[in-house]
């Protein structure tokens, strides 16, 4: 049974890691450009998090920014194919958390399907 979790384990991250590697292969600007447009969005602003995704079928770089003297977070999506802005939202504490929260739940719904995906193979 812990040899068929950890195989389990490792397909789900081997496959994690190789759709990202392909979405990296697709983008044409890099991480760094894509992070110094969208830091131009926010003066003075930092980035938190960045990733590389798609979402609603557009290749795209999301960075949450931090500005100094708010709690507020500044969403930023460019383009990862022609470099241009595709959105910039300011978010609340209030609404980050929610949206964490969002996120925790898609997870954990992930993992329990990739549970019980396991648990009918062995049947």
């Amino acid at each position: 049974m812990a040899v068929g979790l950890l195989a389990g384990g490792l397909t789900g991250c081997m496959t994690e890691k190789h759709s990202k590697a392909s979405l990296e292969a697709e983008a044409r600007v890099s991480k760094a450009d894509a992070e110094k447009t969208a830091l131009a969005q926010v003066p003075g602003g930092t980035i938190k998090e960045g990733e590389l995704e798609k979402e609603k079928g557009k290749l795209i770089w999301s960075f949450d920014i931090s500005t100094p003297g708010t709690k507020d977070i500044t969403e930023v999506q460019v383009d990862a194919i022609n470099g241009g802005i595709v959105s910039k939202v300011i978010e609340s504490a209030s609404e980050q958390e929610k949206e964490k929260k969002e996120e925790a739940r898609e997870k954990k719904g992930k993992k329990d399907k990739d549970d019980d995906d396991e648990k009918e193979e062995k049947k």
